[in-house]
């Protein structure tokens, strides 16, 4: 009974967590949207620094919840969630600039979406060691702990 709560507490804890993953992605895109409208305004104009300033702030607000985010998701399903960072783009520029969504730009945006489900819904404990611990190896065990930095020769 206990291992069954687990479980439940467990999906619901990665579930709630790749909603805010999503939600910060949806945030970072806007940057791109901030970054196009500084893009188009007069070199250190008011307008120019203010949004370059947001998208400053968004990239910072971004680094500390993305590794927040590190700490409780396999980097590969974080990172393959962030391609949906197209969908995002592509709704972004239709609203703030009146860029066309066309039926090749949708099957390439569902294409990567179908991707991230694909990577999300895989077995993540393939990632894991093979002993069954469940323990992530760290760089030194993938590697081997006899192996040593080698001198380089010089001609002395």
């Amino acid at each position: 009974m206990n291992k069954s709560r687990d479980k439940k507490n467990k999906n619901k804890r990665k579930m709630t967590d790749l909603l805010i993953l999503h939600i910060m992605f949806m945030v970072f895109s806007l940057g791109g949207v901030a970054s196009k409208t500084a893009a188009g305004s007069e070199f250190l104009s008011f307008k120019f620094i203010l949004f370059y300033g947001i998208v400053l702030f968004i990239l910072f607000v971004y680094a500390i919840v993305w590794q927040q985010m590190l700490k409780g998701l396999p980097l590969v399903t974080a990172y393959a969630n962030k391609a949906v960072t197209v969908a995002w783009g592509l709704i972004w520029g239709y609203i703030f600039f009146g860029e066309g969504i066309t039926a090749k730009k949708i099957i390439g945006a569902a294409i990567v979406i179908t991707g991230v489900i694909v990577v999300v819904s895989a077995d993540d404990d393939k990632s894991r060691d093979s002993s069954g611990d469940g323990k992530v190896p760290d760089a030194a065990e993938i590697i081997g702990s006899d192996v040593t930095p080698q001198k380089e020769e010089t001609d002395a």
